[in-house]
């Protein structure tokens, strides 16, 4: 077992020594200011679920170390958990790849390419900040390309690249991975020891201590 995810353990066995909690806080485990911190209150898009938001960069090692871990969690979640994805942007340089994000959004095409882009960033090393190499990259996985291109460069697009500009303030996303549960507590890589199995078993505490508020239990 990693040693840090050990240590999560440990320390949440003592603390269950310490104090008798509620049966809805028995088995969350997460420190709040060390394995998640609370953020100011944002809208949750969805009513009877709990709301799980991945903020990441294509271009980012860290989102990319943690894609196998996350996508397996995302198919054995919990029923009443929805994911969201919204690329981040903490600098200007990181836009292209939020345009990526967004034309294939736009087109139907994101749950098929989203693994691929990673690959095509980190693996294979193209330069996706480029709308020439974006056109070729599109085709090569069966984008028509005026489609691709009418997409790419429309005002839609635009405007979802600003947005996500302005969510990315909004949830005080510091550095990518980010993964917020319900508008309200937010994890990050660095807060998880770059731990990928780390982050998966905050990410589940989580959403424990945010059941209760959204079911009202």
């Amino acid at each position: 077992m990693n040693h840090y995810v050990l240590r999560y353990c440990l320390a949440a066995f003592a603390l269950a020594c310490v104090a008798l909690p509620t049966a809805a806080q028995e088995t969350v485990r997460a420190r709040q200011n060390i394995d998640y911190r609370v953020i100011p209150a944002q809208p949750v898009e969805t009513r009877d679920q709990i709301e799980v938001i991945d903020f990441f960069w294509y271009g980012c090692p860290a989102c990319n170390a943690l894609q196998a871990e996350l996508e397996a969690w995302i198919k054995r979640k919990p029923a009443d958990v929805v994911v969201r994805r919204i690329p981040a942007i903490l600098r200007d340089a990181w836009a292209p790849h939020v345009r990526i994000f967004y034309t294939l959004e736009k087109l139907g095409e994101l749950e098929r390419l989203h693994q691929q882009v990673y690959h095509g960033y980190h693996v294979e090393e193209l330069a996706m900040s480029r709308p020439d190499v974006m056109e070729q990259w599109a085709a090569r996985n069966g984008i028509d390309r005026k489609q691709w291109l009418a997409a790419y460069y429309s005002p839609e697009v635009d405007a979802r690249i600003e947005r996500a500009k302005r969510l990315t303030a909004a949830y005080d996303v510091r550095g990518t991975p980010s993964l917020v549960v319900n508008g309200r507590y937010l994890t990050a890589w660095d807060m998880a020891q770059h731990d990928p199995k780390l982050v998966v078993a905050i990410l589940d505490d989580l959403i424990r201590l945010a059941r209760p508020t959204r079911t009202g239990g």
